[in-house]
């Protein structure tokens, strides 16, 4: 049976205020994932990925453990690195990247496919040379395979490890219906199964390599303030949380120490953290403005 989680008023306000301004995007845009009325996503309602990314604590570790991914292979970090606002707007960059995976997942048909094909756009028009001399283009399929494939792994394991342990139907589940949506941004072949991924992982493993890069993106990441104001005291929790989903022999290869990893008591509380999220049901988060498109109850998703 669901049990919300009763916040003060003003807290709740505060916190429903913080996620409809995060997801608006640029200044005057407004996101509503309310309507078209009845117009379904690219994924049901009924599917893990609706359960499991609806948890801000699971996108915000998960997130982040996927960009430490991505920044590990030399032709996506430069891509990353040379071609993107992260360092001049990091704020600006984190909200349109968190809109774009909530609209590819909750949006309806008519408002998510659209800008899937203005993202693969922009993609076409990314390309350079890595510090080693090899030529990339952002819109290479083997390079979008590896973005989406780590965006997947993250988030799942986020949600396992940090809100509801999944069993490994679940991550299946939650892997296969991904595919598809992965298709749409050009990324071919993206696992559709737990040993998908660890046989991606493995494969990709010769090419991945320690950057100082990623402990600049880390450090942006504790000096950005990403959470409202009343949880930025758990920003740096949650990051080491994300370092530690990080699989251990990669992440000793990448230089990330046991500092860089959560403390016992850290532990418990994200764990805390991300079980909390799960029973906070917010009007403005783009999974109950869905469930309201489809004439489901706001608390759907928490049942």
């Amino acid at each position: 049976m669901f049990c919300a989680i009763r916040l003060p008023a003003p807290l709740q306000r505060y916190l429903n205020g913080s996620v409809d301004a995060l997801l608006s995007g640029a200044p005057g845009r407004r996101n509503n994932f309310a309507w078209p009325l009845r117009e379904e996503a690219l994924l049901p309602a009924s599917s893990m990925s609706w359960r499991v990314l609806k948890n801000p604590i699971a996108l915000f570790i998960g997130g982040t453990a996927a960009v430490i991914l991505e920044l590990s292979d030399p032709a996506v970090r430069a891509g990353v690195w040379e071609h993107s606002s992260f360092r001049q707007d990091p704020m600006g960059r984190l909200q349109r990247t968190g809109l774009a995976a909530m609209i590819s997942v909750y949006g309806a048909r008519s408002v998510a496919e659209p800008m899937i094909a203005r993202v693969v756009r922009m993609h076409a028009t990314v390309s350079g040379t890595t510090a080693a001399g090899i030529r990339y283009c952002a819109s290479d399929p083997q390079l979008l395979r590896w973005v989406h494939a780590t965006a997947s792994f993250g988030f799942a394991q986020a949600y396992s490890r940090y809100v509801d342990p999944l069993s490994a139907r679940n991550f299946n589940e939650f892997y296969a219906e991904g595919a598809p949506v992965s298709r749409l941004y050009g990324a071919i072949d993206a696992p559709r199964s737990a040993a998908d991924m660890q046989a991606l992982f493995e494969s990709a493993r010769p090419r991945l390599n320690p950057s100082p890069i990623i402990f600049e993106f880390l450090r942006i990441m504790r000096e950005t303030p990403a959470l409202p104001r009343p949880l930025r005291w758990l920003q740096p929790v949650l990051l080491r949380a994300a370092v530690e989903l990080i699989p251990e022999r990669l992440r000793a290869s990448l230089g990330l120490s046991e500092q860089h990893g959560l403390r016992r008591h850290e532990r418990r509380l994200a764990t805390w953290a991300g079980a909390c999220a799960d029973r906070i049901v917010l009007p403005a988060s783009p999974a109950v403005q869905s469930c309201l498109r489809l004439g489901l109850p706001m608390t759907y998703l928490y049942s």
